[in-house]
């Protein structure tokens, strides 16, 4: 069944926060939206002859979500995947950190009542587990998730979170992808905003560094900022402790002017040091590509330099023709570009303090040695050559490249390890995957495992899924492939306007196991659904025209 997104008909009514509906512009077993003067959207659902109403927007990001997709029970978010339940609302999948707002719906036989004055949302008390204590090693996007999911699904017990960082949780993508253009201010970031720990009874410590967890104990010893440690035993351990950026073995990378990206602080140092400056970033993945946009979305800087060891951009992503039009993308926007280069030795100045007591020098960046000897001026060098999980604190009983765990991401009764330290158990095979959206899926796993909630799917039921925004443009991306070089390209990525599908091998009955758009929402959302439900369109089927579209939303009835 299609999906539409209309303004409010001429034969609807509006009074004050009653909206008239006729029945019949609602297609059964679909969902329909309603666009208000005041910017607001209503969204209704339809099965037979019941209908929900909901706030249409959103909550992450505030698409539309009619202009998503209906599949069965489940209402996905064009932009960013959320999903949510066509009945009640319920998250089912993030990026959004809730469900929607659904509203009072009153049958008046031929059409539909809805007063948006009356929200239906009930809270949870939280009666579960009362005289439990949670401790969450780790203030990223799996922590604070399985902080957030356990106090709105009824956990009422004590909720320690250990930070590393001098603030609350914050969204960390948009360092590179909203922050560093100067599009968001640094107080938007913060997840469910600057009280979210006090609103929900959370005992956030900031400053604070897990020195070693003891996962056979479920004990932690915590060390502060003056040296001083303890320890704490809980009765349910999460440890969410993160990535942080690998250097690679270039001489002079300690260098005062070289700097990588990983927290707020990086951001706020790269956005000061690089005005007026000649940049260069050592990387094409997604997070140099990424802060190669922003910078250059900010306008500030003297120049941008982009270095890469191959001659693709997010070369492990998507295919050379879809690198090709990135490319294009980027040097329309004055991004200089190296390729297939190595960068050996980042060159030194020498330069004098200003300081009236003093004539003291000091080393900072002056320029990159290639390995083929070529020079390259620069003042600043930004590091963008992957992270490694922080595993150190839990090596006793792991290997350096990630914590195995199982699909609920158990590692023991009643400890979890999560989020980029996570080798999970999932669909798609044991994997780590370094993306927001994993992570927050982390968080919501973990938190039902502690409750020992069955209606909560575990990554058995889960894709991947993550996007990357670079000059306002999302390149989304679903699944995960091997390598991007077995595709089948439908569309213009020069236009950017395509969909490309990633197998294993070049069989004909082969399955796809991602796929990335640029313009193309709607069938990444029905490959998403498809891959999710183990029915993803194989090499033969997308040759011969498939509906993509159609056939996720036939499966799902």
């Amino acid at each position: 069944m299609s999906q539409m997104n209309n303004n409010l008909a001429d034969n609807n009514i509006h009074t004050e926060n009653i909206v008239t509906i006729n029945k019949s512009d609602i297609p059964n077993g679909g969902m329909k939206s309603y666009k208000q003067d005041d910017d607001s959207i209503i969204l209704i659902t339809r099965d037979e002859d019941e209908f929900f109403a909901f706030d249409g927007k959103c909550p992450h990001a505030g698409a539309d979500l009619g202009t998503g997709l209906r599949c069965g029970s489940r209402v996905v978010c064009p932009w960013h995947h959320a999903t949510f339940d066509n009945r009640d609302g319920t998250l089912l999948e993030p990026v959004a950190m809730r469900g929607l707002t659904q509203y009072q719906l009153t049958d008046e036989g031929e059409s539909l009542s809805v007063d948006t004055s009356a929200k239906m949302n009930q809270n949870l008390d939280n009666d579960k587990l009362i005289d439990t204590h949670t401790i969450i090693v780790g203030g990223g996007g799996a922590g604070f998730m399985t902080a957030n999911q356990l106090r709105h699904t009824g956990y009422g017990g004590k909720i320690t979170l250990i930070s590393k960082e001098n603030k609350a949780p914050y969204n960390r993508p948009l360092l590179s992808k909203a922050f560093l253009a100067g599009n968001m201010e640094e107080d938007k970031l913060l997840l469910c905003g600057a009280k979210w720990a006090s609103d929900n009874d959370i005992d956030l410590r900031l400053n604070q560094t897990v020195s070693e967890v003891l996962p056979n104990e479920s004990t932690v010893v915590i060390t502060n900022d003056s040296g001083n440690s303890e320890r704490q035993t809980a009765d349910f351990l999460v440890v969410a402790t993160g990535a942080e950026p690998n250097i690679p073995p270039i001489t002079g990378a300690d260098l005062d002017g070289v700097y990588t990206l990983r927290s707020m602080e990086d951001a706020k140092l790269i956005k000061a040091a690089s005005h007026d400056q000649r940049v260069v970033i050592v990387g094409t993945g997604f997070i140099g590509m990424e802060v190669a946009s922003a910078l250059a979305q900010a306008g500030t800087t003297a120049s941008i330099t982009v270095i890469g060891q191959d001659d693709r951009v997010m070369g492990n992503i998507v295919s050379k023709t879809v690198s090709n039009a990135l490319i294009k993308l980027h040097k329309d926007n004055g991004i200089n570009f190296v390729f297939n280069a190595t960068v050996n030795k980042i060159t030194k100045v020498e330069s004098k303090a200003e300081h009236p007591k003093h004539d003291k020098t000091f080393s900072q960046v002056g320029g990159v040695t290639l390995a083929n000897g070529e020079h390259i001026d620069t003042d600043i060098v930004i590091l963008g050559t992957g992270v490694a999980p922080r595993t150190e604190v839990l090596n006793e009983v792991n290997d350096p490249d990630g914590v195995q765990v199982d699909s609920h991401l158990q590692l023991r009764d009643g400890v979890y390890a999560l989020g980029d330290i996570a080798k999970a158990s999932g669909q798609m095979g044991r994997m780590r995957i370094e993306h927001w959206r994993v992570a927050l899926q982390h968080g919501m796993v973990t938190a039902a495992a502690i409750l020992n909630d069955d209606n909560v799917n575990s990554l058995e039921a889960r894709i991947p899924f993550f996007w990357t925004m670079q000059y306002g443009k999302s390149l989304r991306y679903s699944g995960h492939a091997a390598s991007p070089d077995n595709n089948i390209l439908l569309g213009s990525p020069d236009t950017l306007d395509y969909i490309e599908y990633y197998f294993d091998d070049e069989g004909e009955d082969t399955r796809a196991s991602a796929a990335s758009t640029l313009g193309r929402d709607k069938e990444l959302v029905a490959f998403s659904e498809l891959l999710r439900r183990g029915h993803a369109p194989t090499r033969a089927q997308i040759n011969t025209g498939f509906d993509i579209i159609e056939q996720a939303q036939a499966l799902s009835r």
